[in-house]
């Protein structure tokens, strides 16, 4: 039995003792409740009989480990003709880097092409991306991983590397908020998601240095959808609440909140008291502090 499937299934399933041998390990395994677990998977057609005791295996252990094996086998075709030994040696590096077992559920069901990836051509110089040039250390790789595991599939020629060039161009200096909280944005397409979403600011009336000043004090306004986000909200914020674009310079932050839950309701209910209050305080107190400051000043 492969050392892949016996660390995976050994510790959630204790076997009797004296120990069977391999081949009667995998049956047991695979007769009962994880038979349970291969029936539902969509792949796995009770009448095919000839389905091969390996790949049975390889749906038992991505389900133990919490992934979603009909997903990662749709998301990633690769993993159909993949080896224990491959999977269990991406799982094994990715050890060694600091990752633990319980990781696994989220980062492969992100990025269940991870479990193909190729450990000394594309997940080792991840690793040194984050090492050399992001500035993090060996300890805290878990954490950066954590936030984004699509780092891991990732070129860091062709992706990680342009996009950290073209942000510090913009002015992002701190490579620690990059690597903790900004992770997303190295991940992000330069040509397809970064400039599309400066240049849709700046259609707004900001001056290119405005909108780059504006990213830099709320770089989450470069993963918001042009369509989605700032479309509405800056159609309500122009046209229903009258607002300057001096106010969106100031605070960014406007597009981040909901429309629908937070800036129309308190905007109504302004409007409503006739009570005017600076955006930011409209929309970063909480509930009693917003209702409190209208009882201020209708009082």
């Amino acid at each position: 039995m492969s050392s892949f499937h016996s660390s995976l299934c050994f510790s959630v399933q204790k076997l009797p003792s004296p120990s069977p041998s391999p081949s009667e390990q995998q049956m047991s395994l695979l007769s009962t409740k994880p038979k349970s677990i291969l029936q539902k998977n969509p792949l796995y057609q009770p009448t095919h009989k000839n389905i091969s005791l390996q790949f049975k295996e390889k749906i038992l252990c991505l389900e133990i480990m919490g992934v979603d094996s009909g997903k990662a086998l749709s998301q990633n075709p690769c993993l159909h003709t993949a080896s224990l030994h491959t999977i269990h040696s991406i799982i094994t590096f990715l050890q060694s880097k600091g990752l633990h077992q319980k990781d696994f559920a989220r980062i492969f069901g992100m990025c269940p092409r991870i479990l193909t990836s190729d450990i000394r051509c594309e997940l080792n110089p991840v690793f040194n991306f984050l090492s050399k040039d992001l500035r993090v250390p060996e300890s805290n790789f878990r954490r950066v991983i954590n936030k984004c595991p699509r780092l891991l599939i990732c070129s860091v020629e062709d992706q990680l590397k342009p996009a950290l060039f073209y942000l510090q161009r913009l002015g992002f200096r701190d490579l620690h908020h990059l690597a903790y909280q900004d992770p997303i944005l190295l991940v992000s397409s330069v040509e397809n998601t970064l400039i599309p979403k400066l240049e849709y600011l700046a259609s707004l009336g900001f001056s290119r240095n405005e909108a780059v000043e504006m990213t830099l004090r709320c770089p989450g306004l470069f993963t918001f959808s042009i369509d989605n986000n700032f479309k509405p909200k800056f159609e309500y914020f122009s046209q229903e609440m009258g607002g300057e674009l001096d106010e969106l310079m100031e605070f960014p932050q406007y597009f981040a909140f909901s429309l629908e839950k937070r800036i129309k309701p308190r905007h109504i209910e302004l409007v409503q008291s006739g009570v005017s209050i600076p955006l930011p305080l409209m929309l970063k107190t909480t509930d009693e502090e917003f209702k409190e400051m209208i009882r201020q000043q209708t009082g």
